[in-house]
């Protein structure tokens, strides 16, 4: 059994058919309104299909509505707050509504027991620094900084997501990154339908090509393919607190 810890189905060409050829346990995540509502309607339609609710840093000049994350935590299929985090690829003009935006999620990560899936692009520091200030678990999306700061984040209580760039030509830095941590604090996504692994690079990535990410993550840890998967599937199921399908 495995898990894609992060993906949106809402925004592939065709969600039922990457659901059904997937055989194991998918974790979709919102990030704004529509694919917060979106999420909700998934996780309720499919047995396998777990969400997480957020807010994704390049909507924190949108209107937004919190409240859809906050009404809908008691529901047993939504696992977790995210993708949020802070991004400054793009803007740095609105870093503190970026700030004001993570910190409000975290607030409410940390009022309802529940675990985070972390966006960080070209601000690592602020990222780390502001998660310093809480006692949260979680995950660090699609992780690419240094191994020093993966054993930073290790050390707050995060697990560090591998997805597709492992298994890249140039990547290298992040298969650097997980032979220096401990295949305990590692845990699978393919951010579908983006980052697809090789040999499918630039087309859309599905939840299935995650075996593609394992194999290559059983090649750089030098792990048998069937332990590997089992301990990052009981790592993941334990983070997200989902009841173990085997």
């Amino acid at each position: 059994m495995i898990i894609d810890t992060h993906c949106h189905l809402d925004s592939l060409n065709n969600i039922e058919e990457a659901i059904n050829e997937f055989d194991g346990i998918i974790i979709t995540s919102g990030y704004d309104n529509k694919s917060n509502l979106k999420v909700l309607e998934l996780v309720n339609k499919y047995p396998n299909v777990y969400g997480t609710l957020g807010i994704h840093p390049e909507e924190a000049n949108n209107n937004y509505d919190i409240n859809i994350i906050i009404d809908n935590l008691d529901n047993k299929k939504i696992v977790g707050i995210g993708e949020i985090g802070l991004d400054y690829h793009y803007t740095k003009e609105n870093k503190e509504q970026q700030k004001a935006l993570f910190r409000l999620q975290l607030d409410i990560a940390k009022k309802y027991n529940k675990p985070i899936v972390v966006h960080s692009r070209d601000s690592i520091l602020d990222t780390y620094n502001i998660l310093s200030e809480y006692k949260l678990e979680g995950v660090i999306h699609c992780f690419s900084s240094s191994i020093e700061m993966a054993k930073n984040f290790i050390k707050l209580g995060y697990k560090i997501g591998v997805g597709g760039v492992l298994t890249f030509k140039n990547g290298y830095k992040l298969r650097d990154v997980v032979n220096s941590i401990d295949i305990s604090d590692i845990v699978l996504e393919t951010d579908s339908p983006y980052m697809s692994p090789e040999p499918y690079r630039g087309k859309e990535n599905v939840p299935k090509n995650i075996y593609l990410t394992l194999k290559k993550l059983s090649e750089v840890k030098n792990i048998n393919i069937d332990e590997l998967s089992n301990i990052i599937y009981k790592t993941s199921i334990k983070l997200f607190s989902i009841k173990s399908l085997i």
